[in-house]
């Protein structure tokens, strides 16, 4: 009888202790998705005031290779892999610099500076083949993060060459005539004569 009760209270204690562990796991696992949705959130915010006017597609073909030596360089463990690039760059423009102000009694507003563009974001997508780990040097995470920290920094360097910044000022360009013609809708007059883009304004309206 005895053994029996033991059976018993044992298997209500073993059935109580399975509850707590599966609603610690369970509390856990909540705390944590509401920890990653504000980040989210977060950085949806912090890129409102960034204004994206061209994007541009690159596609690379990269070729990684990585030695280490063990024993006074006795032995030697290669790692390499071919690379697939493809990244997308986005060009535009940081609204925070922009300064204007009104002059009430002239019905003029008076655009001071317009920024320049500038690179907005890369989002570089890798793809990996004909992956070889070496006996004692394989691929890391932290060699996943580095090579797409260099994948970023490869398309950057490529973007003064690729035309992306001249077509974002000729954007630049059409969106400072377009606040121009909204302003006269109203009977005032946007002043931008302190820009250096009025010359080209007075040239892009000649042709």
């Amino acid at each position: 009888m005895d053994s029996i009760l033991e059976l018993f209270l044992g298997l209500i204690l073993g059935a109580i202790m399975m509850y707590w562990i599966f609603s610690f796991f369970r509390v856990k696992r909540s705390k944590e998705l509401t920890q990653h949705q504000s980040t989210v959130l977060l950085q949806e915010i912090r890129s409102v005031c960034k204004l994206i006017t061209v994007e541009g597609d690159f596609a690379e073909i990269y070729k990684y290779e990585n030695t280490k030596e063990r024993f006074l360089s006795i032995l030697v463990s290669k790692k390499k892999a071919l690379i697939v690039i493809n990244a997308k760059a986005q060009i535009g423009f940081n609204l925070k610099k922009v300064q204007m102000h009104a002059d009430t009694d002239n019905k003029k507003i008076i655009l001071t500076n317009f920024p320049q563009p500038e690179v907005l974001s890369i989002q570089p997508e890798l793809e990996f083949y004909d992956i070889q780990n070496g006996f004692f040097n394989a691929f890391t995470p932290k060699d996943l993060t580095n090579l797409n920290q260099e994948a970023i920094k490869h398309v950057r360097e490529k973007i003064p060459e690729s035309g992306l910044m001249e077509t974002a000022k000729r954007e630049a360009l059409e969106a400072v005539l377009i606040i121009e013609k909204i302003v006269e809708t109203i009977g005032w007059k946007l002043d931008y004569s302190a820009l250096e883009l009025k010359e080209q304004a007075e040239n892009y309206i000649k042709n």
